[in-house]
């Protein structure tokens, strides 16, 4: 095992060496502390510290060789983009920092540090969350539609991702399994029957708008995190990715996030944005989320019976697979239109 995971101490001194130029006051980085495991996304917590008590919590997003996910922006369209929503409404950390070739230290980005929490059990479940809990399906809705309305003209050069491309992608996908399905089979028939016509016009969409990608305080949401999959296209495709049954983390009665109903979601996405919530838009989306997610722990069986990642934590996500049999057949045999 490597004495120094993730380049700590290189990081450590090229932070040492940027922080002073970035922050008045700050001569050093302390506390560094890795919070992803990701090979190609590490995301890092720190503080700019100096003298006179001078101290800044920081966070830091990189890719040390560059690399990303096909589907993913760059870091620095990523780091551009949520810059460029200060202000706007919607609530997002504050980028002070885009890492430039002679900081030495990857591709990546810099944004203030912002208390609470992530983890969507806790959010759930603790007692500190308890008044968090009764308001943030509304604020979801609220910030759901803040995004949704940006001007596109104050945003940089996004990919667009058509319901057509969305359809055919997943089309691609399915029928590259290793091991045909059934289910994720009818399910494709079922999407294809039921294509709703493009949007009217394109829309900032987050694209994992959902529990675990927003930072949650006692007093509800705090800040919408992981931009790196955004896009243009249609937002009720984010309206029914946090209403999937995976991000219920068991609270399958609750469909929103596991905390409350779709009526409140989309009363304040209405009250922000000034359009009508289609169901049965967002009941395709849903559909089309839950297929995706399926083929993408059916891509993680594959890894794991092939013996290319025989990991526990591979093996995990590939049993899971079933689960999303299980809400495709519940939702598309549902008379509601978003089960």
């Amino acid at each position: 095992m490597s004495a120094d995971p993730g380049g700590a101490a290189a990081l450590q001194a090229g932070l040492d060496a940027l922080l002073p130029r970035l922050l008045p006051g700050v001569q050093r980085c302390a506390g560094l502390q890795r919070l992803s495991a990701g090979a190609t996304l590490q995301t890092w917590s720190f503080d700019g510290v100096g003298e006179g008590g001078v101290q800044h919590g920081l966070i830091l997003r990189r890719s040390p060789g560059g690399l990303r996910g096909n589907e993913s922006l760059s870091l620095t369209l990523e780091a551009e983009l949520v810059r460029g929503l200060a202000g706007s409404g919607v609530p997002v950390a504050e980028v002070l920092h885009t890492l430039q070739p002679a900081d030495g230290i990857g591709d990546g980005f810099i944004m203030r540090r912002i208390a609470g929490e992530t983890i969507a059990r806790k959010i759930q479940r603790d007692a500190p969350y308890a008044e968090a809990r009764r308001v943030l399906v509304q604020q979801l809705g609220a910030a759901a539609g803040a995004l949704h309305r940006q001007p596109l003209d104050r945003l940089p050069a996004l990919p667009v991702r058509s319901t057509a491309a969305t359809l055919e992608a997943l089309t691609r996908r399915c029928h590259a399994m290793a091991q045909p399905d059934a289910v994720f089979e009818w399910s494709l028939k079922w999407l294809e029957r039921h294509l709703p016509a493009e949007p009217a016009r394109l829309h900032l969409v987050h694209g994992d708008y959902r529990l675990g990608n927003v930072i949650v305080g006692e007093e509800g949401l705090r800040a919408v995190l992981d931009w790196e999959i955004a896009h243009l296209g249609d937002p009720a495709e984010d309206l029914a990715w946090v209403c999937l049954p995976p991000w219920r983390f068991g609270q399958i009665t609750q469909p929103v996030a596991g905390l409350g109903q779709r009526a409140e979601l989309f009363a304040a996405w209405q009250q922000a944005t000034g359009e009508a919530v289609d169901p049965q838009r967002v009941r395709w989306w849903q559909a089309a989320g839950s297929l995706r997610w399926g083929l993408g722990c059916a891509g993680m069986r594959d890894w794991f019976e092939s013996g290319r990642d025989p990991s526990v934590e591979r093996a995990m996500i590939a049993r899971r697979v079933s689960e999303n049999q299980v809400d495709l057949l519940r939702l598309l045999d549902s008379e509601d239109a978003c089960a």
